[in-house]
């Protein structure tokens, strides 16, 4: 068996490549970004230092997103120090009983009802910006005084106006904005991290 790839073979993958540096480099040079980027780590921090928690959700690749920055936050990233205060609404008891008794809409709105405060801010994931499941966590997280945290896609969707501070991937592919958007929670982790143990940095 050949072991050559013909160029009509790996086409695909360079596009695919292409695209993926495009649209990074599109989010990266608009200033607005890096501004909004900014501010978010500012509450971030804030929450934390007033004894709050960061909450985090989304759904599907989203869900994995917000997965991701909770663990990150409680375990460690890139050298030992206290675990913060952060917490994924992705209980599997919860979201069943929740969409089962209330429906699916209900399964990250009812945690923050539960948990929710006023010192707290939430980092709310979708893709669309109209997951609505994530707006109904906004709306529970708003009415007790908590901070909103988004990362979007496309338009931003209902989801861009009702946040604190938006971070929007203006691209259609859903597999292209989770790549930004995984890129910009390892900024905030380290944006956190920077502005709590500064000697990691140094």
């Amino acid at each position: 068996m050949s072991t050559n790839t013909s160029a009509s073979h790996t086409a695909p993958i360079s596009a695919a490549l292409e695209l993926a540096n495009q649209v990074l480099v599109n989010f990266s040079q608009n200033p607005s970004n890096i501004i909004a980027i900014d501010k978010a780590i500012q509450l971030f921090v804030e929450s934390l230092k007033r004894g709050g928690k960061i909450m985090s959700c989304g759904n599907g690749g989203s869900m994995c997103d917000a997965m991701h920055f909770s663990e990150e936050l409680t375990g460690r990233y890139r050298k030992d120090r206290p675990a913060l205060a952060a917490f994924s609404l992705t209980e599997p008891a919860h979201i069943s009983c929740v969409s089962n008794d209330f429906g699916y809409e209900h399964i990250f709105s009812r945690y923050v009802d539960a948990l929710g405060k006023a010192e707290d801010c939430l980092l709310a994931i979708s893709t669309s910006g109209n997951s609505k499941n994530v707006l109904m966590a906004v709306e529970s997280a708003k009415s007790k005084g908590a901070k909103v945290v988004s990362l979007t896609g496309k338009d931003g969707g209902k989801l861009k106006s009702m946040s604190d501070v938006n971070i929007n991937v203006e691209t259609q592919w859903t597999d292209r904005i989770q790549e930004i958007h995984i890129k910009v929670i390892h900024i905030f982790i380290e944006g956190i991290e920077r502005k709590l143990y500064p000697e990691h940095y140094t």
